[in-house]
């Protein structure tokens, strides 16, 4: 299989061409820059830029471009190229893959901020998204970025990711530290419910959708077993045997957080119903599971 990735030098983009790599299939590396290798193609997805050959020849496309979320919430400039990354760089793949003759299957990255703050009830792909948090619009419109490729009849996924949950990786990396050094604690009310993913499942959730070809629609990329804070908190601090007594109030990181605060005080009890209908087999089910697969990788 012929796989194109975009993103694909990001954290989670490497793992998956890695992945892919391993499972036999040939992959092509979108880059911002001249190619350096043969596996290499040049694109500009703020120009809208992509070697249409390339993606005309390919059986699987994948976006994981887009700037990363970690910056400064008070600024405009960042929500505003947080939003303009992931909404052209999906573009422009999905009017590239619908220009194709045949359309190759389109993998859109996407995330799980995308159903808003919705207490205790179960999201499972069918909910719908409401709210107005900066991420919960961001993923709306990246999602509807990719309906060219739909229109032209692209098998599309959309890949609505949970937090990734490993050691070499924001935001465990910084939690590790945090807690180790006994400065953990629930943030808020804890009450909120916080979807999570380890890297093995997210890369093998991924690469199953791409091999699979009656697989189609939103996927929830989080584990079957949704903590809310206070569980997640908790494992943590079993974890890496420290006390968790510090808590974050909830007026403290409005104010820090600015308007990333919604993904840290929102409830998204989301479940990833598509993809076990899809029959991915998780490995990593609850929180105690998956901090122990990403607390057992190092940098």
């Amino acid at each position: 299989m012929r796989v194109v990735v975009g993103g694909a030098s990001g954290f989670l983009g490497s793992h998956l061409v890695s992945e892919l790599t391993g499972r036999g299939h040939t992959v092509t590396k979108l880059v911002r820059r001249a190619p350096g290798a043969a596996d290499e193609s040049r694109w500009d997805p703020a120009s809208g830029q992509v070697d249409a050959e390339v993606v005309a020849a390919a059986d699987v496309v994948v976006n994981l471009a887009g700037a990363p979320t970690a910056g400064n919430p008070h600024s405009k400039t960042w929500a505003t190229e947080l939003r303009a990354s992931r909404v052209s760089s999906t573009s422009t793949l999905a009017e590239a893959i619908a220009a194709s003759e045949r359309p190759a299957a389109f993998l859109a990255g996407n995330g799980i901020s995308y159903y808003g703050d919705r207490g205790a009830d179960r999201l499972p792909e069918t909910a719908d998204s409401r709210g107005h948090a900066l991420l919960t619009e961001v993923t709306r419109e990246w999602e509807a970025a990719a309906a060219p490729a739909r229109a032209a009849g692209a098998r599309v996924c959309v890949l609505r990711t949970a937090p990734v949950m490993d050691a070499r990786s924001q935001p465990l990396k910084a939690l590790r530290v945090q807690f180790r050094l006994g400065l953990g604690g629930r943030l808020g009310s804890g009450e909120q419910y916080f979807p999570m993913i380890s890297l093995r499942d997210w890369v093998g959730a991924v690469a199953h959708l791409a091999e699979h070809d009656d697989a189609a629609g939103a996927f929830n990329l989080c584990c079957p077993i949704t903590p809310t804070n206070a569980e997640f908190t908790k494992a943590l601090g079993r974890a890496v045997g420290r006390p968790t007594v510090i808590p974050a109030p909830s007026f403290a990181i409005r104010l820090g957080a600015g308007d990333m605060s919604p993904e840290l005080l929102g409830s998204r009890n989301a479940v990833p119903q598509a993809l076990v209908d899809a029959g991915y087999e998780f490995r990593d089910e609850d929180v105690t599971a998956v901090l122990a697969a990403g607390l057992a990788q190092r940098s």
